[in-house]
């Protein structure tokens, strides 16, 4: 029985979970609000709040797991990609954790994990499958072919989808994070009621910088007719910038698809916990004969449990790592 401690601290989310034989037993996420005062996440705030909470975090995830620290394995962490002081905290205390008990220590890159929380549950994509990882900082279309050959085919040239999201919700005037009530938002609206521009770009990668920008001018053009605009019409605009930035990925991924021959598709990241997208993506699954998945909610946003199962793959080809390991920001597949 291989047990298998996670930790997760790439950017304001401080997780840890336990993975036993490859199941998760626990995942324990503590949030920062203390970056809703900035309109975002400041970096040193937020390993400032990391070093609070690693300590109590890992030893819920132990007690809900119902092991001890004697039963732990192995210590999977993110090593990157993230800001540098919030993985140094994730990083160091994964170190620590596995120098004090002489336990093995297994690097996960976190972008790859996002992509494996899709073998969290059942059912699970069959190889080779494509995957649209989509969060506030990265947007891939990425071939897997492989635990751990992955290619990325696709990915943006500027702005992810989870920062469109985010800053389109700055030019409405909603609070951070604006993902989430865009989402809230838009449930209530007509996604059919404004036209915003498809960005016209070659192969499968993504832009948008400039969908932003068209975005900032309506807002800028219809509100200087009308002041009361935006809360006249707020449901409707959060549908329709909505629906956009869904199709746009979608369009590149039906695209992908297509031209690798590939039907099992997947979704992953924070953003694939968008209502619009999961419905676009299940029409467009039902449209072209797809099997598609998407891991559960708790497992999109930034969590540990994919890292610990992830941890858990690598444990079984024996993927270790030495104490002179240091946190990548920028760390490739």
């Amino acid at each position: 029985m291989a047990v298998i401690l996670g930790i997760e601290s790439s950017c304001d989310e401080t997780s840890a979970a336990i993975c036993i034989d490859g199941t998760v037993v626990s995942n324990i996420i503590a949030s920062q609000s203390i970056h809703a005062a900035y309109g975002g996440v400041v970096p040193e705030l937020a390993s400032r709040v990391h070093q609070q909470n690693i300590i109590p975090t890992v030893q819920q995830a132990i007690l809900t797991a119902k092991v001890t620290k004697n039963d732990i394995d192995a210590v999977s962490f993110t090593r990157g990609p993230g800001l540098l002081g919030a993985l140094l905290v994730g990083v160091s205390f994964a170190k620590a954790f596995a120098l004090a008990r002489n336990l093995p220590l297994i690097e996960v890159n976190h972008m790859q994990a996002h992509i494996m929380a899709n073998f969290i549950d059942e059912p699970k994509p069959k190889f080779p499958f494509l995957c649209l990882t989509v969060s506030g900082g990265h947007t891939q279309i990425v071939l897997v072919k492989d635990y751990f050959n992955f290619e990325i085919i696709g990915q943006t040239l500027d702005d992810a989808a989870g920062e469109a999201m985010d800053k389109t919700s700055r030019i409405l005037g909603l609070p951070y994070p604006g993902g989430p009530l865009i989402d809230q938002y838009a449930r209530l609206g007509n996604p059919d009621a404004y036209h915003f521009p498809e960005p016209q770009i070659p192969g499968f990668d993504f832009s948008f910088s400039g969908l932003k920008t068209a975005f900032l001018y309506f807002v800028r053009d219809k509100t200087a007719a009308d002041p009361d605009f935006l809360k006249n019409n707020l449901p409707d605009i959060c549908a329709s910038i909505e629906k956009r930035i869904a199709t746009i990925l979608m369009n590149k991924l039906k695209k992908a698809a297509q031209q690798y021959q590939i039907k099992e598709i997947a979704l992953a990241g924070g953003v694939s916990a968008n209502t619009g997208l999961r419905n676009l993506l299940q029409q467009t699954t039902n449209e072209n004969g797809w099997k598609a998945y998407i891991p559960a909610f708790q497992y999109c946003t930034d969590n540990a449990a994919m890292i610990a199962a992830t941890g858990y793959y690598k444990f079984l080809k024996q993927d270790f790592v030495g104490q002179q390991t240091a946190p990548l920001a920028r760390m490739q597949f």
